[in-house]
């Protein structure tokens, strides 16, 4: 008798990606997985009912990482106008066990299961064995998580430091930071290190240090819904001095970020890179100004010189995190 799949999920401001895995493929082959455009809908269950039915599967459980923090089975997301109720969504798919994972707890449990393609190097470093592992993740917002050996595997941990209150490093950065109190009240890294922050660095660059923003710019951005898209695109492209130093200053406090994590869980055995920004900026990451920054901390500066810095390139790295903790304990028994 063919057993029941288990389904796992990445629930996400932007998007939400299902997937239906077995015991015997293991976490990293989906028999069948989809993409959801989060906001077209009004909530995860009525995704995961759509999944399912077209699918024609009951599933045995699930795991969904998602974009905000998780207490006692519930979540509100972040960057969505949902509320994730672990025992709404178990009653919908007929009562299997479903657990829900702050999403970048799930990021940080697939890294011991990616494969070295999946990892872009950007600093080699000095990686100690079993030593802690930093992760922070710009995508529509921005996260962060840890893991730390416990002697027989990695116990990954999150945490909300995405809307820790910026600290500015640099003049520049000082005055970004004055220039966004008055409209925020408080300014967290994630408001100016994460999709939604990039238009915040663009605005105070045209708005409060005076660069052009020439015509077909503006037209570019008064059409887009999502400004960030088009800011990154035309600074990779180097087609506008504005968007050029808005993605320079978003790396630089990008890295200077990742250093503070680094020094906070002693990160010896590396920081990961994860979110959908990072792997589409690696031309400007690879330059000195991140690893400068990241490494600009006075007295611990040759500590994060051997800290070891990697860009997370698989595409799909929470989902495979939130299947590793609810699959891998089969996956592994079948193995054996």
């Amino acid at each position: 008798m063919k057993k029941q799949p288990y389904l796992a999920g990445d629930i996400g401001g932007t998007k939400t990606v299902l997937a239906l895995l077995t015991p015997e493929d293991g976490p990293h082959q989906p028999i069948d997985a989809k993409t959801f455009p989060s906001a077209d809908y009004a909530s995860l269950e009525e995704i995961v009912c759509k999944f399912l039915n077209e699918k024609g599967v009951e599933v045995s459980g699930a795991s969904f990482g998602v974009a905000g923090p998780v207490f006692q089975g519930r979540s509100e997301i972040t960057n969505l106008t949902w509320v994730v109720d672990s025992q709404s969504v178990s009653q919908e798919i007929g009562g299997a066990p479903t657990e829900l994972l702050n999403d970048l707890y799930a990021i940080a449990q697939s890294i011991p299961y990616l494969a070295p393609d999946d990892l872009e190097t950007l600093i080699p470093g000095e990686p100690i064995q079993h030593g802690s592992m930093g992760v922070i993740a710009p995508g529509t917002g921005l996260g962060e998580a840890f893991l730390v050996w416990t002697g027989q595997h990695y116990q990954p941990y999150p945490s909300e430091g995405g809307h820790a209150s910026f600290g500015p490093e640099t003049p520049l950065e000082l005055e970004l930071l004055n220039f966004l109190l008055p409209r925020f009240g408080h300014v967290s890294f994630e408001r100016v290190c994460a999709g939604i922050g990039i238009a915040n660095l663009y605005t105070f660059l045209r708005d409060g240090k005076g660069y052009p923003e020439p015509d077909w710019l503006r037209q570019q951005l008064a059409s887009a819904t999502d400004l960030t898209p088009v800011i990154v695109q035309n600074a990779l492209q180097n087609k506008a001095e504005i968007c050029s130093k808005t993605l320079e200053l978003f790396v630089s406090i990008l890295g200077s970020e990742a250093g503070n994590l680094a020094l906070k869980v002693l990160a010896t055995g590396g920081i990961y890179l994860g979110g959908g920004i990072p792997p589409r900026i690696l031309p400007v990451l690879r330059k000195s100004l991140f690893r400068k920054a990241f490494t600009n901390k006075g007295r611990f500066a040759d500590m994060l010189n051997r800290v070891p810095v990697y860009v997370i390139r698989h595409k799909h790295a929470a989902l495979l995190g939130a299947a590793c903790h609810g699959l891998l304990p089969f996956w592994e028994a079948s193995q054996t």
